[in-house]
């Protein structure tokens, strides 16, 4: 299993201090947080897009192409590009920059978006949400085929964007085909797109119990043989929150004022109710969403979900709401050095021996 952290660039109030740092000062401490990831050993980066002023990053791409010039091995993905309101053509050359800037480890996630701050933004009407991405992603994966081989790309044109006639889209991804992930959030629909197209999928768990998504990933993995693809070749990744600390309690109750402030706030945006401490501790249990404890509490949750889903990787949001920087830089090497080693160990344990060939 690949293990890996992912982020929006919090930028809100510390709840302990009412300090807010500089946008400038943010995106330090993220090239920071992505270098240590690297240093610790963990697979992957996601950092996320949004168009609002609790956020740092609003395009992924430069923060990822400045993280590639500073890491060696960590995978860099969006988490997610939000193409329903991006142009797919920008999107590609900008991806495939950061794999040549990264000689090969760039990746796309690409999504709907939670937040629909970049549609008026950019221009785009709400009422076509669903065409918007769909035609996008269908020129996306037409950039995609083409750089497989160096070849110009031709694409039709849709309702929402002109053709392309013969052209040759630089520069080429080191990568071919440039991996492109689909991040879903609950929708049945979306799960079985990304199947049909052989995509791997990455489904964010932030509430409830997981175990309600199981039948979604089962889908996907029933939909994806039904299209004929390698059933062995299926991927998937589990996205969530959470915090690790030394000692489980101390984890606890360090990350909840700063979870209850953006959750709150988002609550009230969306007609959710205040959190309460007693839901919040619900959700760090071995069957919540939350992973938050200490690194024994956090590989048990991981090999417990692993069991539920058996996903290919696991990225953990430790910026839900604003916590000291030192502080969230030991929990990244926590799960570099204390959690990554002994899942991928356990996994390991437990896959089935290979098949023996018989003599002759």
């Amino acid at each position: 299993m690949e293990l890996g952290l992912y982020t929006f660039g919090e930028r809100t109030p510390d709840p302990r201090t009412g300090r807010t740092v500089s946008p400038a000062q943010r995106l330090r401490d993220l090239l920071e947080e992505i270098e240590l990831a690297d240093e610790v050993g963990l697979d992957v980066f996601g950092v996320g897009e949004h168009h609002r002023p609790d956020y740092v990053v609003s395009s992924p791409a430069v923060v990822l192409a400045a993280a590639a010039a500073r890491t060696r091995r960590i995978r860099l993905t969006s988490a997610v590009t939000v193409l329903s309101s991006d142009d797919p053509v920008r999107v590609f050359q900008d991806f495939a920059t950061i794999d040549a800037l990264s000689d090969g480890r760039a990746e796309i996630m690409a999504g709907r978006g939670s937040f629909i701050e970049s549609f008026p933004l950019f221009g785009y009407d709400l009422d076509d949400y669903d065409e918007l991405f769909a035609e996008k992603l269908d020129l996306l994966l037409a950039l995609r085929r083409a750089a497989v081989d160096g070849a110009p790309v031709s694409w039709p044109g849709g309702r929402h964007r002109t053709a392309i006639h013969a052209t040759t889209i630089m520069p080429t991804p080191v990568q071919r085909p440039l991996p492109l992930w689909i991040a879903v959030g609950g929708n049945p629909q979306s799960v079985v797109r990304a199947a049909v197209l052989g995509l791997p999928l990455a489904v964010a768990i932030i509430g409830g119990l997981p175990e309600r998504f199981r039948p979604l990933v089962e889908l996907y993995r029933r939909a994806w043989a039904e299209a004929g693809h390698d059933p062995a070749a299926a991927r998937v990744s589990i996205n969530s929150h959470g915090y690790l600390a030394d000692d489980g309690r101390r984890a606890r109750d360090a990350w909840y004022p700063a979870y209850k402030v953006t959750m709150d706030r988002l609550g009230r945006e969306r007609g959710w109710p205040p959190s309460t401490r007693e839901q919040y501790e619900a959700s760090t249990t071995l069957r919540g969403a939350n992973h938050v404890g200490s690194p024994d509490e956090i590989v048990e949750k991981i090999l417990f979900q692993h069991e539920l889903f058996g996903h290919d990787r696991f990225l953990l949001q430790i910026s839900v709401g604003t916590l000291p920087h030192a502080d969230v830089m030991r929990a990244i090497e926590l799960l570099g050095t204390a959690v990554a080693p002994r899942v991928r160990a356990e996994l390991a344990r437990r896959a089935p021996a290979p098949a023996s060939t018989p003599p002759g």
